[in-house]
């Protein structure tokens, strides 16, 4: 058992610098079990493997997560681009709002296939190991991973409002557009951008859990669930960073307003809504069935022990019985 424990160890660190999670697998040297042919269900082998892409994300290296963050700020500004051009181009009629709204989808679509660092992902794919062996130092590394992470993601954020506003790169008609498009998320009080999280954070999450099983419609589960999240005009920290720091950097809005009434209610939400609500409930249905997986297994195990001891002391009991000097045919 040391030497495949030592074996996994040294496979880990070859791939990553990064901390190791505490896990039952770590210690005994073993990888997560992802075959829904040993789990008791499919819920089972996707709230697996999503555990298992949490403990890599956990492990990666704090350089390497940073600038995977960065890159996934400065891509999900597509979002905001992609919707200020339709928003530009399209007649102003009722339509116009369900068809902007699907340039909402892009920036995700960009950062989830190119699989980067998105802050609200890992409030779901993160979470899990830690639920399934909460230990002060597993708090510890998801709590690294969400910091570098958030703090890339705004970086990359606050560079494409930067670019935006001193590059030319579209046409002043564009920048109004997604300067309208940026005041509406602020028509919001702390309270709405709270809620709106909450419910944008469970989207996002319900879309993480939906793509171990969408197989080549994955693109098609993220343009759906992060459309809801555009025609819903629900917050998301990131995408809303975009929006808000555009305002800010352009000296549209004081710099206040970007933590107070949008960030912080909306980080708030968004981790409650991905985290402390759907990912709890999703590990603890879960949890159940592996708890009673394992304890069946441990059940046919003690009974293979317990027939190995009687078949072993029915054959000392045998040899006893021949060596009593009663049974010695030379004492007879």
């Amino acid at each position: 058992m040391n030497q495949r424990s030592n074996a996994a160890h040294a496979a880990k660190e070859s791939i990553t610098d990064g901390p190791e999670v505490d896990s039952k697998e770590e210690e005994e040297g073993t990888e997560i079990e992802v075959d829904e042919e040993n789990l008791p269900s499919r819920a089972a082998a996707v709230h697996e493997q999503i555990r298992m892409e949490g403990e890599k994300e956990l492990e990666r290296d704090g350089l390497a997560l940073m600038w995977s963050a960065i890159a996934a700020g400065l891509s999900i500004s597509a979002s905001l681009v992609t919707k200020g051009i339709l928003h530009e181009q399209l007649e102003d009629t009722p339509a116009r709002f369900f068809l902007e709204n699907l340039g909402y989808t892009v920036g995700f679509i960009i950062v989830i296939m190119a699989r980067q660092q998105l802050f609200t992902e890992n409030t779901v794919t993160a979470v899990l190991p830690v639920m399934h062996k909460p230990t002060l130092k597993n708090f510890g590394i998801l709590f690294r991973l969400w910091g570098v992470v958030l703090a890339g993601n705004l970086i990359g954020a606050a560079c494409a409002s930067l670019a935006f506003i001193y590059l030319p790169l579209f046409e002043p008609s564009i920048l109004h557009a997604m300067t309208t498009i940026s005041l509406e998320v602020m028509e919001k009080d702390p309270a709405g951008m709270f809620v709106g999280g909450v419910v944008s954070g469970w989207l996002i999450a319900t879309m993480v859990w939906m793509q171990p099983s969408a197989g080549a419609a994955k693109i098609w589960v993220i343009l759906l669930m992060t459309y809801l999240v555009a025609i819903g005009n629900l917050t998301h920290i990131v995408v809303g960073s975009v929006e808000v720091l555009y305002l800010v950097l352009s000296g549209t809005l004081p710099w206040e307003a970007f933590l107070w009434p949008f960030a912080l209610p909306t980080l708030a939400g968004n981790i409650i809504g991905g985290t402390f609500i759907f990912a709890l409930i999703s590990h603890a249905q879960i949890r159940n069935d592996l708890s009673n997986e394992r304890k069946k297994a441990q059940e046919l195990e003690g009974k293979d022990k317990d027939s190995d001891k009687g078949q072993t002391g029915g054959k000392n009991r045998g040899q006893d019985i021949k060596k009593r000097p009663g049974h010695d045919k030379n004492a007879q």
